[in-house]
């Protein structure tokens, strides 16, 4: 007899977790997109997801949107057009794709993007056709980019099962099994699984004030990073940098939620100032490709060397973006005692797995990371140590074993990490809080 569930006895669990998915659509709307009456809110949602979808254009409407729009996605007909299309097509962005992301930014619109997507839809398909995209769209759509990067704009992403990805999280299941299994995952790490998301929210939120306390207390010169994988990595901070995490704040004081999971404590690094050698500890999903087990050299800031187990075309693809794209945008510090982590799932997603591990990012920095960074232009933050690229890629490092320094200006070092946790979890830390 099979221990697993038939599609129909899936399909009933569920149906049976229908409230907690009202409730989730309600948690990314109102805290996630922090929708405002009479606001536009803009979903991006695979067509698999259309059930979902709709709950949070009801919620939207509930909460008095002005207007929804849905720009729907499908990993098929996007791997059809990689496959059929020539390369000269996606070195630009469509013009009516412009105007439509530009004049949506511009009139204040929030934007949800609801992942949900083959983790290896793309896998054989040249990268250098979804980098150019990627690029193309980054840099074209300015003011959509800008309203997001310079607090202009509410985004949020977060995730919703599909079938592929499902069943590449639990592969030994039936797909409906697995879609079942990843919903309940998902509600899970996102605190959607009790009577009031809204209020877990908010008390998790605190929780992050503490760590940025102490690191923004810390005032360090440099973070130094070593793990026996080979990790040896020392990372130079700007002057007047600041660590942020939990919600975000737009210029005209709307509190949201940008990732729903969030368990990162982060910053924007000095681009110029990174040494060493770095290791991954997970799968990077990159635009439907997996790279696995690959490892990065910097020198003077800027990656010099590199190699993977799999997918070594992609990890040059992204790379080859632009300058910034070898240089780094942030460091991210979570301790491995979160909700995430203690699952056991590998999700192949980077919104839950950079929340399950201390992570670097290639590529754009962060302007709410330095002191008056929203006052300043891109060449002053460039000026500053924040890096500037059409391209912002996570990638997790957080070994079990990791530990993590912050070196202050005078050579002296602290420990901020021990055995991949936050040295005040540690009571053999020796920290020096």
């Amino acid at each position: 007899m099979s221990l697993h569930m038939s599609p129909a006895e899936a399909d009933a669990a569920i149906s049976a977790l229908s409230p907690q998915i009202d409730r989730y659509a309600e948690l990314l709307v109102r805290k996630g997109a922090a929708i405002r009456p009479g606001q536009e809110l803009v979903v991006q949602s695979p067509v698999e997801c259309a059930d979902f979808t709709r709950r949070v254009v009801k919620s939207a409407y509930e909460a008095r949107a002005g207007h929804v729009t849905v720009i729907w996605s499908d990993d098929v007909v996007t791997r059809l057009e990689y496959e059929n299309v020539g390369m000269s097509y996606f070195e630009h962005t469509p013009s009516w794709k412009i105007e439509q992301l530009n004049s949506l930014a511009e009139k204040g619109a929030s934007f949800l993007f609801l992942e949900g997507s083959d983790p290896s839809i793309l896998q054989g398909i040249n990268p250098a056709k979804p980098a150019a995209a990627s690029r193309a769209r980054n840099s074209e759509c300015k003011a959509f980019r800008d309203g997001m990067d310079f607090g202009r704009n509410v985004w949020c992403i977060a995730g919703v099962p599909v079938e592929a990805w499902a069943s590449m999280v639990f592969p030994d299941v039936p797909r409906r099994e697995a879609v079942y299994r990843l919903w309940v995952a998902i509600l899970q790490v996102a605190r959607a699984d009790g009577d009031d998301p809204q209020l877990a929210w908010e008390t998790h939120n605190a929780t992050f004030e503490k760590n940025k306390r102490l690191l923004n207390g810390g005032a360090y010169d440099a973070l130094r990073y070593a793990s026996s994988n080979g990790t040896n990595l020392t990372i130079g901070m700007n002057k007047g940098h600041l660590w942020d995490g939990g919600s975000a704040k737009t210029l005209n004081g709307t509190v949201y939620f940008p990732n729903i999971p969030t368990e990162e404590v982060f910053t924007s690094p000095d681009y110029r100032r990174v040494d060493g050698v770095v290791h991954s500890v997970m799968p990077l999903v990159h635009q439907g490709q997996v790279i696995k087990n690959f490892w990065l050299r910097f020198d003077g800031g800027s990656v010099v060397e590199y190699d993977a187990e799999q997918g070594k075309d992609v990890l040059k693809s992204i790379l080859d973006t632009d300058d910034g794209a070898k240089r780094l945008g942030e460091c991210a510090l979570i301790s491995k005692n979160t909700p995430i982590r203690e699952t056991g799932i590998l999700f192949y997603d980077t919104l839950y797995d950079e929340n399950a591990s201390c992570h670097l990012a290639l590529g754009m920095g962060f302007p709410e990371c330095i002191e008056g960074g929203y006052d300043m232009t891109p060449d002053e933050l460039l000026a500053h140590g924040v890096n500037r690229s059409h391209t912002h890629v996570d990638f997790m490092i957080g070994a079990d074993d990791l530990n993590i320094w912050g070196v202050k200006a005078d050579g002296s070092e602290e420990p901020i990490f021990v055995d991949g946790q936050w040295a005040w979890e540690n009571e053999y830390s020796g920290n020096t809080w």
